[in-house]
């Protein structure tokens, strides 16, 4: 509506009127329009909040697995690099031992094989898996739990197992 159209008032339909032109129409109320403005921002500040405070736990966890899967590496070289005198082969367990001030080296022979005493000291026994990694043969029989690793992670973040909300 421009200056010069002050005082007319609007002739065509209600529907298309720039102002109110029912007593029935809303009245506007600045302050409870400013509450409500308010309302909503302090409701997008706790959504953002809580979807942020999600994200940082679900860093945290993966911080922790980071650190998990970096110790399991180290653990990992120090077996492959590991002195052994014979063809390793997947699917076998093997027993680690270290002489009293050299490096680490496999042998096929358990602890309980040695008929009595262990001349050296026993670090523990390994399978070889068929990609060459290692499990401890305590560990050997578990399933892998990675699947359920994952199953948890996506449910802290709201997802499910399909990586849907």
């Amino acid at each position: 509506m421009s200056n010069d159209d002050k005082g007319v008032l609007h002739r065509g339909a209600a529907h298309s009127s720039p102002y109110p032109v029912s007593r029935l129409a809303p009245a506007f109320d600045s302050g409870e329009l400013a509450s409500e403005v308010a309302r909503a921002e302090s409701m997008l500040s706790a959504r953002t909040g809580a979807k942020l405070r999600v994200i940082a736990d679900q860093i945290k966890l993966l911080q922790q697995e980071a650190r998990k899967v970096l110790a399991d590496a180290k653990e990992e070289q120090t077996l492959t690099r590991a002195r052994c005198a014979f063809k390793r082969i997947p699917g076998r367990t093997y027993h680690l031992y270290r002489k009293a001030p050299g490096e680490p080296f496999f042998s096929m022979l358990a602890p309980a094989e040695w008929g009595g005493a262990v001349p050296y000291e026993f670090l523990g026994s390994y399978r070889l898996e068929t990609d060459y990694s290692w499990t401890p043969a305590d560990r050997a029989d578990r399933p892998d739990d990675t699947g359920e690793l994952v199953t948890q992670l996506l449910r802290i973040g709201g997802l499910d197992a399909r990586g849907e909300g």
